[in-house]
Order: C-alpha cells, then structure tokens, then sequence
C-alpha cells in the first residue's frame, strides 16, 4: 500500500469523530431536532417522512452508523450520534412498561448476531519475543492505556497466555451497558477501517500479516472455539442485541414493579405515622386541659382558704376590740368612782376600788398577751402559708416545665418519624432538618431529665423534711405523756371510745348503780372491739348512715352514744386505718384541734421555766 493510501485510511477514523462530535453537539444545542408526535419518533437526518418508535428509532440509528466501510462518511456520523443523543437525553413514551417473563424473550436467529456479554474485544498478532524458551509481550496495561487514548475507554486488557508463554492474543473487556457495547463495535470499527479486522486477519498469512495489530469483537463463533480465546469466552454469556434489550426492559419493569411497591408501603407507612401523630397530639391536648382544670379549681381553693383565714383573723381581731373597748370603759367607771371615793374619804371603799384596779390592769395584761400571742399565731400561720403557697408554685412551675418539655419532645419525636420516613427518598435538606430535630429533641430530654432530678430532689427534701417534723412530733407526744398539767395542750387517745355517755344512758336506764357499772362495762367492751374489727367497715365518703350496728346503737342508746363511738370509729379511720388501734396525739382540747409544733414547744418551755424557777427556790 503507498504512503498516501495509509494516510488516506489512518485519516478516516479521525474524520468520523471529527463529523460524529459536530452532529451531537448540533443535537444537543437544539439546532437540529428530533420531532416527537404522541408516541411517534422522527429521525432529523432522513429526508423521508417516516416515523418510528422510540425502539425502532435507535435501531434505525445503529443500524445505520455500524455499515460497513463503504457508507458515507458523514450519513454514518449523522446516526451515531443520533443514537448517543437519543440513549442519553430521550426516553420512551410508555410510562408503564409490561412485565416480561423469560419465556416471552426473543430468541436469536440466523440474522441476529450474538455477542458475549459484557463485551469483549480481542486483539491479535500482538510482537512477542522468546526469552528463556518462553515467548513474552508488553504489559495489558500498556495496551489498556493506548486504547483509552484513542476512546475505547476499555476496563481491562487481559493477555491469553498458554504453556508457550504470551500466545499473541489479549481479551479487551468493556463495561456492562451500552455505553460499554458502543465502545466495543467502535473498538471493531476502528480496525475494519485499518483493514484489520477478523477477516483481515484470518484472509491473510502469518508472513503478510506484518506487525500490525488486529482487532474484533468476540461474537458466537470465538465463544464456541476450542482454542484459548473459546476458554476465555466460556466464563461469559453469549446474547443478541435484541436478546440483551428484552432483558433490559423485563429489568426495567421489575424495578417499576418494585419501585411502586415500596412506594404503596410507603405511603402506607406515612399514614399510620399521620394517624399516631394526630391521637398523640390529641392526648397531650386532653392531658394539658385536664392540667388546666387542675390548677384552675386549686387557685379557686387556694383563694377560698385565704379568704376564710382572713375573714376568722377579722372576726377574732374586732372580740378582741371590743373586750378591750369594755376593759377600757370599765376603768374610766372606775377612775370616776375613785375621784369619788377620793371625796367621801371612804378608806373601805378605796381599798375595794383599788383591788379591782389592780385585777382590772391583770386583766388588760392579759388581754394584751392574749392579743400578742394571737398575733404572733397568725403571723406564724401565715408565714406558714406563704411557704406552703411557695412551695405550691414551685412545684407547680416544675410541673408545667416538666409537661411542657413533655409535649414538645413528643411532638418533635412525631416531626422525627415523618422526617425519617421522607429521608429515605434521600433529600439532603430533610436530612439536615431531621439532625437538626435531633439536635433539639436531645437538647429538650436533657431539660426534661434535670427538671425530673430537680422535682425528684424537691420531694426528696420534702419527704426528708416531714419525716424529721414526724420524728420531732414523736418525741413530743412522749415528753407530755410523762408531764401531768391541766394545760389546754396534751395527749388525746385518737380512737379511744368515750365512755361518759355510756354512764349518762346507763343512769336513765338503771336505778341499780352496780348493774349500770356492769352494763357499761359491758356495752363499753363490745363496742371497742367493734372498733378494732378490721372486718367492719361502715363507710362510704363519711359514716355510713344505712349501718345496721350503728343504727341498731343509736335506737338503743340514744344520739350521745352514737356521736361517741362514730367519733371514735373517725379518728381511727384517720389516724390508724389498717391496724384499727389507737394512736396518741398533740391535741389543743381549748380549741379541739390537732396541735401545732410552736404551740408543744411554746408550752414546754413555759414548763421548763416554772421547773427552773422552781428548783432555784430550794
């Protein structure tokens, strides 16, 4: 062949890209176009007004840009690059793909060439050298990167050894897909063009085959040679282009079919995420109108109980008043009576009129420390609401801290499922958002677990608190009981039965007073151990009025008898009601109440002082 007829074919490769690039970039700038009607395809480089589908267009494409050399030049670069244009930015028409099943693929004919799969290129005739009886050759990645070079872009070049050495052959394996394929036929085109191809290459010699390199695609022939390209082969599938489509579009629809599944299971999933949201949603609403009531009807009662004590501080404020008003009118009288006296010179008189002076300034006295106790025990009283109110709004700040950190991490723990539930479509601003919930959502558990150890230390102090009051009163039920006075503060038996009504009855109904004893020794016993009969149980809110034994009591004896013993059965309802026995207590019998712990003490020092000046006389 001359100089100028290499140069002429060496040439031909380069101008076929050089005219295949031009006409993509037309395709992809839109100066020309690819006429799309409804489902119907048109090819931009055809004259004819024929139309294809989407299908049928590629093949047309393909067909026309793998002829053989003799084609024109620039009618073949046209429809290579229709065909990358239309694999690349085009998509069918038919949005529901049928399923296909195996049975229902193509079968290859006679005129179907089948390739293996992925594709494989061989390349012969590779210069190989003998050196220490075996023959050896350049690397596979040399020839790997000559041919990324030229575009083929190749995965891998394997060189056949057999037990020679290099046998001159080397597999150049494309990617799976038809970017893959398409490197492949150009890789062949390239050298048909050289005429180099397999019927350059079997046509010829091995003398006039030179040293240039020959290349082809492995089709069903090289795959069912018995020779070391055949054995290569065998690992691979052996398909057709239209087998290999078929397969393609039965993927396609299971990724559909698959796809859609997940997206039923999806939505499904949004939903019950929804319906959990929305119930939880209502439940903390009911919880935190429920609260709302709560705290409403307690200031309600918080206002009824300030008001009462204000309204008793009033009342005992205007006696002492007007006792102090009548203290004062009676000592004028006196003065008056005195000037009197004073002029009658009536030495009796004075004297009578000085005692009462003297007893109505010990009155006054007393009227006086009267009122400062007084007011001293309404001062305590009342700093012991304002502690028992602070302690109130404390805890009832903590709480609605507590339930309010309560329903924000319930509802940013409902944003978080819904959030995970999108995310999984991959969105990258959702998954920001979503950290940035979590980042809340831990930032709100760790207030809500310091306000849960600030609650729990509170009732900790609390608890520990009452429990040393308790332990305080304890010691001083037992101090009084071994003090014998006649104070307005002492010991009361809660639950002891008493019997003076008993012995009123007992009078009225007896004349005998041995068998009234007996009788209310008698009727005492048993109703005591009616008392302590954990069994009965004559309540409902308050004493059961329908009782039977109660009933049957107060017909016999009457309502002082009755009052009596329900009185007793109360306090031990109260003080002790599992063990039914009776408990000691502080009592204030001037006011019959429950003592208060300033008033034992207040006493018991009082005590201590009469003891003290007591024992300093002798």
């Amino acid at each position: 062949m001359s100089r100028h007829g290499k140069e002429a074919v060496n040439s031909y490769p380069m101008e076929l890209d050089d005219y295949e690039y031009r006409y993509y970039k037309d395709l992809k700038d839109g100066t020309r176009k690819v006429r799309i009607v409804g489902a119907k395809y048109y090819c931009p480089f055809c004259n004819g007004k024929k139309d294809y589908t989407f299908q049928e267009l590629l093949e047309h494409a393909t067909e026309i840009g793998l002829r053989s050399r003799k084609s024109d030049l620039k009618e073949k670069a046209k429809h290579l690059a229709l065909k990358y244009y239309v694999k690349k930015y085009l998509t069918p028409e038919e949005k529901h793909l049928p399923s296909v099943k195996v049975d229902d693929l193509p079968r290859p004919s006679d005129k179907d060439p089948q390739f293996c799969w992925p594709p494989v290129g061989i390349v012969a005739n590779i210069a190989t050298q003998l050196i220490n009886g075996r023959r050896v050759a350049g690397s596979g990645t040399q020839l790997r990167d000559e041919l990324i070079m030229k575009g083929f872009e190749p995965v891998r070049v394997t060189p056949l050894w057999n037990i020679r050495g290099h046998s001159g052959f080397a597999a150049v394996e494309f990617s799976d897909g038809w970017d893959g394929f398409s490197n492949a036929m150009k890789f062949e085109k390239d050298f048909e063009v050289k005429r180099c191809g397999k019927k350059d290459y079997f046509g010829l010699s091995v003398v006039n085959r030179g040293d240039m390199l020959y290349g082809w695609v492995a089709k069903d022939d090289d795959y069912r040679s018995r020779n070391i390209i055949g054995k290569f082969l065998s690992k691979r599938d052996l398909k057709s282009v239209s087998l290999r489509e078929a397969e393609l579009r039965r993927h396609s629809s299971m990724l559909v079919s698959n796809l859609k599944g997940s997206l039923h299971q999806k939505d499904d999933r949004l939903k019950e995420i929804k319906s959990k949201y929305s119930e939880t949603s209502a439940s903390v609403r009911n919880l935190m109108n429920q609260k709302d009531k709560l705290i409403q009807y307690h200031n309600e009662e918080m206002k009824k109980m300030q008001q009462a004590a204000h309204d008793y501080f009033q009342t005992v404020s205007a006696e002492h008043e007007k006792a102090r008003q009548n203290l004062e009118a009676q000592k004028r009288e006196l003065e008056e009576q005195e000037a009197q006296l004073l002029q009658r010179e009536n030495e009796s008189e004075r004297r009578r009129l000085d005692n009462e002076k003297k007893m109505n300034e010990l009155a006054t006295q007393e009227q006086k420390m009267a009122e400062e106790r007084m007011l001293k025990l309404a001062d305590e009283q009342k700093k012991e609401k304002e502690q028992l109110h602070e302690k109130i709004l404390l805890l009832e700040r903590t709480l609605d801290e507590k339930q309010a950190l309560e329903l924000e991490i319930q509802s940013l723990k409902g944003s978080l499922d819904v959030m995970k539930h999108m995310a999984e479509d991959g969105d990258i601003t959702l998954k920001k958002k979503m950290e940035d919930i979590q980042e809340e959502l831990k930032e709100k558990q760790e207030n809500y677990d310091a306000l849960d150890d600030l609650n729990t230390a509170l009732m900790i102090r609390e608890r520990k608190t009452n429990d040393e009051l308790q332990e305080v009163r304890k010691e001083l039920i037992q101090g009084f009981a071994q003090i014998k006075t006649r104070a307005d503060i002492g010991i009361k038996r809660m639950g002891d039965l008493d019997q003076k009504p008993f012995h009123v009855v007992a009078k009225t109904k007896f004349s005998d007073e041995d068998t009234a004893r007996e009788w209310v020794a008698t009727m005492s016993s048993t109703w005591e151990e009616h008392l302590r009969d954990q069994s009965w149980h004559p309540f409902k809110e308050i004493i059961d009025e329908d009782d039977e034994r109660l009933n049957g009591l107060k017909a016999d004896c009457g309502d002082e008898v009755y009052n009596a013993v329900t009185r007793a059965l109360m306090e031990m309802n109260q003080y002790n009601p599992s063990g039914r026995y009776i408990v000691r207590e502080l009592w204030n019998f001037e006011q019959n109440r429950k003592a208060r712990l300033n008033e034992a003490m207040e006493l018991l020092l009082q005590f201590w002082k009469k003891v003290k000046k007591r024992r300093a006389r002798y």
